[in-house]
């Protein structure tokens, strides 16, 4: 992280930049780690510092065990980040962690603090929109094996590896509850910009739920579709990072 600030075990670790002018906190989908977004600071704008967000039970924090449920995970993250907050900032998440960077900023409201300057979510729905899939997180796990073929999420050589897939069990099914569980309460729209991106074969996220985020901001709204299914941001990365480039130039220049 930039300047002297103490290490914390919610960011990785990544290249110093002190000449940024805004931060970028990135959430990972449900069984992701940070390292997802290792490879971004040099792919985005100098003055942008890509920090990416470790949550426990996976990483460097292997050994803690991984929230069940939103609300909590969103409160330790609110109680951890402002530290890092003294430029501005804004929130990308794909998926479980588009939510939390929705509620983050919610939290951080309700706080006083400054919010973001702009969410950028993915591959979510808006979380107006009611759950339709069924629930996989406690499935037997045939079947939750299964759910994981089918969204196309966990690597191959993972899900052929009994003693490697054993080891994430007890974290995806942690994860997909968080995601599975989470209750929406509705509230007044976020100030900030957002815009959401989406993947225009995936079965349970339509563009039309993705749209429904414009409900969610009293500022400017902007949609995103991808080829891809619900991991879009893998096999369409290049042009999602090349439309994340170019938010965040304008963004930049509102700051300026």
């Amino acid at each position: 992280m930039t300047g002297t600030k103490s290490f914390s075990p919610w960011l990785l670790q990544t290249r110093p930049n002190p000449n940024a002018v805004l931060r970028l906190f990135c959430f990972p989908y449900a069984g992701g780690s940070a390292q997802i977004y290792r490879t971004w600071g040099p792919r985005l704008p100098p003055a942008v510092e890509v920090c990416p967000v470790q949550l426990p039970g996976r990483g460097n924090r292997l050994r803690e065990p991984p929230f069940t449920d939103l609300d909590p995970l969103v409160l330790a993250l609110a109680e951890a980040v402002p530290s890092y907050l003294d430029k501005p900032y804004a929130f990308f998440g794909h998926s479980m962690g588009a939510l939390i960077g929705f509620e983050l900023a919610h939290r951080l409201r309700e706080r006083e603090i400054n919010g973001p300057a702009q969410l950028f979510v993915s591959g979510h729905r808006a979380p107006q929109f009611s759950r339709e899939e069924s629930v996989s997180y406690n499935l037997p796990e045939p079947e939750f094996l299964e759910e994981l073929r089918r969204i196309n999420g966990t690597p191959r050589e993972v899900l052929e590896h009994p003693e490697l897939i054993q080891l994430m069990m007890p974290l995806l099914r942690a994860d997909f509850k968080v995601a599975q569980t989470y209750e929406y309460r509705p509230g007044p729209p976020l100030d900030c910009p957002i815009a959401a991106f989406g993947g225009l074969q995936d079965e349970d996220v339509s563009q039309e739920k993705i749209a429904g985020w414009r409900e969610q901001t009293r500022a400017e709204f902007s949609l995103h579709m991808f080829p891809g299914d619900h991991f879009f941001i893998h096999a369409s990365e290049a042009l999602l990072l090349g439309i994340l480039s170019r938010k965040l130039d304008q963004l930049l220049k509102s700051l300026r």
